[in-house]
């Protein structure tokens, strides 16, 4: 059944969804922190998979047969057990050998560039662009987990945060990496 009228009223319910009142078992409101941070999630991954529709046979230059959409579908598959800790799944974490993983993607792509100098405008090919706009949304996506943990809501992983930071620099070295390869210069913020 796709729907359960449960979430009318505006709540939702977590694996676990203990609340800070410290009562088991309650629904929490869809604008809670917690909902935030689950929602911002599946927005990234959402768009990564269209991102990703979109990069179809993208080749690499990084080693390892990596494609674009391969990457990208490894961190969807990443975002999942990200959603599934925030949830309240137990043993689901991200693994240190999975960020180990992606800075070894992320140092391959640098070796490839010029130095960064700079910031950058966005945009340069359309595929470049699609990916500068995922690392913003990686981005809000991590200061709204970031928030149900300052907040105490949930038990989070030190693991899932550094993953979290990490998958905006990994967007960021891909969409550097698909202009470059398109022979796109890279555009500075002129600031007048």
């Amino acid at each position: 059944m796709l729907y359960t009228r449960k979430g009318d009223g505006g709540t939702t319910k977590t694996l676990h969804c203990d609340l800070p009142d410290g009562k088991a078992g309650q629904r929490l409101s869809k604008s809670s922190a917690i909902a935030e941070a689950l929602g911002a999630v599946d927005e990234l991954n959402s768009l990564l998979g269209f991102v990703k529709t979109q990069c179809q046979g993208v080749a690499l230059p990084v080693g390892q047969g990596l494609t674009l959409g391969s990457i990208l579908n490894q961190v969807q598959q990443n975002l999942f057990i990200v959603q599934a800790e925030l949830a309240g799944a137990p043993d689901k974490t991200i693994s240190a050998d999975k960020i180990e993983q992606m800075e070894q993607v992320i140092d391959a792509i640098e070796k490839k560039l010029p130095p960064i100098k700079t910031f950058f405008i966005s945009g340069g090919t359309a595929n470049g662009a699609l990916l500068d706009y995922a690392r913003t949304v990686a981005r809000r996506a991590e200061r709204r987990v970031v928030k149900t943990r300052e907040e105490n809501l949930i038990k989070l992983s030190d693991s899932t945060l550094t993953y979290l930071n990490r998958l905006s620099s990994l967007l960021y070295a891909l969409a550097r990496l698909i202009n470059h390869q398109s022979g796109v210069a890279e555009e500075s913020p002129h600031y007048q």
